[in-house]
């Protein structure tokens, strides 16, 4: 039995077995990946809990534009070699005309290139920038952060480590929890059930992490609205 944390490390374990059984936790795109069959029936020796479902990114367009409402341009940090940053953008790119903003795709490759294009992208006003889930986004975190507070462009990020790394405002699952469903499909699977037969799940919930701090040095006001809604409020 193995469980895997992440898309980076279920690609290698289940290109290195098909006997053994996999739990993974906080992948993006199970089925995108290759992963699995499908959600509900998942086929192999793999099954476990996504991080997202693509929806999401309505709702992070909604939070993003009510915490900076001049926000009229949003750039999307994505790593295009993955599935699962094609299609965050794509959803992104879909919600965005009901909200009345212009996105624009910038792909993550390294720091130096990430640094050219936040600052061209930056020479406008109005902006703002959404970080889309991916290893090599947690990987430039710091890099990320940097850019974000350089250019007081108002920032909503996937995961609550950029929050508590300095970064403006999150909302993504909650990743402790996935690990407590873990060990339930483990004991299920050690009970004589298979991989195959236990559904892929969707977080079933969503956190919003907020840093006043991070808000002050941009010159962001967050609104009281936003403020009672955070799970967690990071002075």
């Amino acid at each position: 039995m193995i469980v895997a944390a992440g898309a980076s490390t279920a690609g290698p374990l289940l290109q290195a077995t098909r006997a053994i059984p996999i739990v993974f936790t906080i992948v993006p795109d199970a089925v995108g990946a290759g992963f699995v069959d499908s959600l509900v029936r998942p086929g192999g020796n793999a099954t476990g809990f996504t991080s997202f479902e693509y929806g999401i990114g309505v709702k992070r367009l909604e939070i993003l534009k009510e915490v900076a409402p001049r926000v009229t341009r949003v750039c999307v940090i994505r790593d295009a070699a993955i599935t699962a940053g094609i299609g965050q953008w794509s959803a992104i790119q879909t919600a965005a005309p009901a909200l009345r903003l212009d996105v624009t795709p910038i792909n993550l490759r390294d720091a130096p290139e990430l640094e050219r294009d936040v600052a061209a992208f930056a020479q406008s006003a109005n902006g703002g920038m959404i970080v889309t889930s991916s290893g090599l986004a947690i990987r430039l975190r710091d890099a990320i952060i940097a850019e974000a507070t350089k250019h007081k462009l108002p920032t909503l990020y996937y995961s609550r480590a950029f929050v508590t790394s300095g970064g403006l405002l999150s909302y993504g699952s909650d990743r402790f929890e996935q690990f407590r469903s873990a060990a339930v499909y483990v004991d299920r699977l050690l009970k004589g059930e298979k991989p195959a037969d236990l559904p892929v799940q969707n977080p079933a919930k969503y956190e919003l992490t907020l840093n006043l701090k991070a808000a002050k040095t941009i010159a962001i006001d967050v609104p009281p609205t936003l403020l009672a809604r955070a799970d967690e409020v990071i002075e």
